[in-house]
């Protein structure tokens, strides 16, 4: 099967990378991959609870996230055991790349947060982006993230994800 390929296999192992150095990695069901947008379901892979303060992560939350190919960020629907959802996590990265059963995906540092109901559209992370260096070391990759982050934080506030995600 070919990187773009749009036959669905039964799972694909999400390879999340940071700074050169693999972060994460998780197991997740594809769901869709139409050579441009990848879909994929998870349980939330970190080890016990992660308190932001605006939201919680933890054991029975299930991640539905979508990777795109040709854009600077992934989009997660984040929602609760019971099927409640919590709201959208969203990374600001390259463009994803899916090579057979891996999809690997390098995290910028930005984040945008937002809830449920729309009420919370927040910003993440621009001071580590800052200090990453990557405005000095790629000013182009540094400039598209940036321009992502504002692209999404305008979806955040006008219609929660709806035409992005259809």
């Amino acid at each position: 099967m070919s990187a773009n390929s749009s036959e669905p296999t039964a799972g694909l192992t999400v390879v999340l990378v940071k700074g050169g150095r693999t972060k994460i990695r998780y197991p997740a069901e594809l769901l869709h991959d139409d050579g441009t947008r990848i879909a994929v379901r998870a349980p939330w892979a970190g080890a016990g609870v992660r308190d932001f303060g605006f939201v919680r992560f933890e054991p029975g939350d299930v991640f539905t996230e979508y990777f795109w190919r040709d854009r600077w960020y992934a989009v997660k629907e984040v929602r609760a055991g019971d099927g409640t959802v919590k709201g959208w996590y969203c990374d600001i990265t390259r463009p994803a790349v899916r090579t057979g059963a891996e999809l690997v995906v390098e995290d910028l540092d930005l984040d945008l947060w937002r809830s449920a109901d729309g009420g919370d559209v927040r910003r993440l992370d621009e001071d580590e982006f800052a200090a990453s260096g990557l405005t000095e070391a790629d000013p182009g990759a540094a400039s598209a993230a940036v321009a992502a982050l504002d692209t999404l934080e305008a979806l955040a506030r006008a219609d929660g994800f709806a035409g992005l995600l259809a």
